[in-house]
C-alpha cells in the first residue's frame, strides 16, 4: 500500500511564526502552502517552496477567504461564484510565481479553513474552486474529501483528484469534519491518531464521534502544521505507517 502524507504549511506571516515548516518538510511527502490571504507572505512562501524542493516534497496552493485577522476560519458570504473563482486563481498564481523562483512547481490545490469546509458542504463553491483550478491549469490535482461535494465537482470538471482524510480531526456522521468550535474537534494524541489512521487504511472507514463507520477512499493523509503537537504527530504517524508496511510517497510519484 502506498499513500501520500501531507500538511498545511507556510502559515507564518512577517514577524509572526506559525508551526515548524522545516521539521514538517523532513517528514511529509506533500505540502499545501498558504497564499497570503489567511497567512503566509512572499518570503514565507518562498522559504516553504525552497525547503519543499530540497526535500522532494510536492507542493500545492492553499487558498482561503481574504481573512488574515481570522486565519481564514471565518465564513465570508456575499461573494459571487465568478468573483470567488478569480480570488482562488489569484492565490494559485501567486504561489506559482514563487515556486518558479526556486525551480519547483505547484501541482495541487487544497482549500483552507472556512472555504474548504464550505466547498465540502456546498456544490456551487466546490464547483467554483474546481473551475478556478481548471482555468489556471487543468492538470492541477483537486484535494477533496470522500463523499463530499468536492468529489462530485472534480468528477464533473474532469479534474484529477486526491481523496484526503485527516489524522488530527474528528469526523461527523456525514463525513464532514467536526467544527473547531466543539471540544474534541482537534486530536492531539499522536499515538491515538496513528492507530485510527492505520485502522482507516485497513478498513477504508473513519469512525465518527458517534461511533459510525464513515466509508472513505484514502489517497492522502493530513496532519495540520499549526498545532503544538504537529511535528510529533507527523513523525509518529510516518513511523507507524512504515512499520505496518505502508509506503509513503508524494502523490505525483504514486
Amino acid at each position: 500500500m502506498r499513500v501520500d502524507l501531507n500538511s498545511d504549511l507556510g502559515e507564518s506571516f512577517g514577524a509572526w511564526k506559525m508551526g515548524d515548516d522545516e521539521a514538517m518538510l523532513g517528514i511529509i511527502t506533500s505540502a499545501s502552502v498558504a497564499c497570503g490571504w489567511h497567512a503566509g507572505d512572499p518570503i514565507v512562501m518562498h522559504r516553504a517552496a525552497e525547503l519543499a524542493k530540497r526535500n522532494g516534497v510536492a507542493i500545492g496552493a492553499h487558498p482561503s477567504f481574504n481573512d488574515l485577522w481570522g486565519f481564514g476560519r471565518r465564513v465570508i458570504r456575499g461573494t459571487s461564484m465568478a468573483e470567488l473563482e478569480k480570488m482562488i486563481a489569484y492565490q494559485i498564481g501567486a504561489l506559482q510565481g514563487i515556486a518558479a523562483m526556486v525551480g519547483h512547481k505547484v501541482t495541487h490545490v487544497k482549500a483552507h479553513g472556512a472555504l474548504g469546509n464550505l466547498a465540502n458542504d456546498e456544490d456551487d463553491i466546490a464547483l467554483a474552486l474546481g473551475r478556478a483550478m481548471k482555468a489556471v491549469d487543468p492538470k492541477l490535482v483537486y484535494v477533496v474529501m470522500p463523499g463530499r461535494p468536492t468529489v462530485a465537482a472534480a468528477e464533473k470538471l474532469g479534474l484529477p483528484m486526491l481523496q484526503e482524510i485527516f489524522a488530527d480531526r474528528a469526523y461527523e456522521d456525514n463525513g464532514q469534519l467536526v467544527s473547531r468550535a466543539h471540544a474534541g474537534a482537534v486530536i492531539h494524541d499522536a499515538a491515538a491518531a496513528a492507530q485510527r489512521i492505520l485502522r482507516a487504511l485497513q478498513d477504508n472507514v473513519m469512525i465518527s464521534v458517534n461511533g459510525k463507520k464513515v466509508p472513505v477512499k484514502i489517497d492522502t493523509i493530513c496532519v495540520h502544521g499549526d498545532t503544538p503537537t504537529a511535528v510529533e504527530m507527523a513523525r509518529q504517524l510516518r513511523q507507524q505507517l512504515e512499520r505496518a508496511g505502508v509506503a509513503l510517497k508524494a502523490y505525483n510519484a504514486l
